[in-house]
């Protein structure tokens, strides 16, 4: 019989293999104030393994980053994603991603051929391909 991580595999792809942007993470930080801009970066073992660039303006953030898709040819990518804020109960905002393919407010952006939500990029989490058994030994 199987162990640990013996369950499904194949299906869709999984959250956990997209880079993604989390707005919670960037307002969290201060880095959603109108006219910063900086880079963020992904490093697998110390190394640099891939980076977009942020401008961010009053509810627009613009993207900028390289894409190659499947192996092919390097494509650069510039694609605004728009920003709603919602009241919180005790004041401030919170802020959101509205997704640049279908216009539905996220917390996530996932990195690809175009930032989208996890819905548009057919999205699985983890979680959701465990047996009861992988899960049980997770908890």
């Amino acid at each position: 019989m199987g162990g640990f991580g013996s369950g499904r595999h194949g299906g869709k792809d999984c959250t956990g293999d997209m880079r993604q942007v989390d707005v919670r993470r960037l307002h969290r930080e201060g880095h959603l104030k109108p006219g910063m801009a900086y880079n963020r970066q992904w490093t697998r073992n110390g190394e640099v393994i891939s980076s977009i660039g942020m401008s961010v303006q009053a509810d627009l953030v613009r993207f900028t980053y390289r894409h190659r898709p499947a192996g092919g040819d390097w494509q650069d990518v510039h694609c605004p994603a728009y920003l709603e804020r919602t009241p919180c109960t005790y004041g401030g905002t919170r802020a959101w991603w509205l997704c640049p393919t279908c216009g539905k407010r996220c917390a996530i952006l996932y990195i690809g051929k175009t930032p989208a939500c996890r819905h548009c990029y057919r999205l699985a989490y983890r979680s959701e391909r465990e047996t009861t058994s992988d899960r049980a030994t997770r908890q």
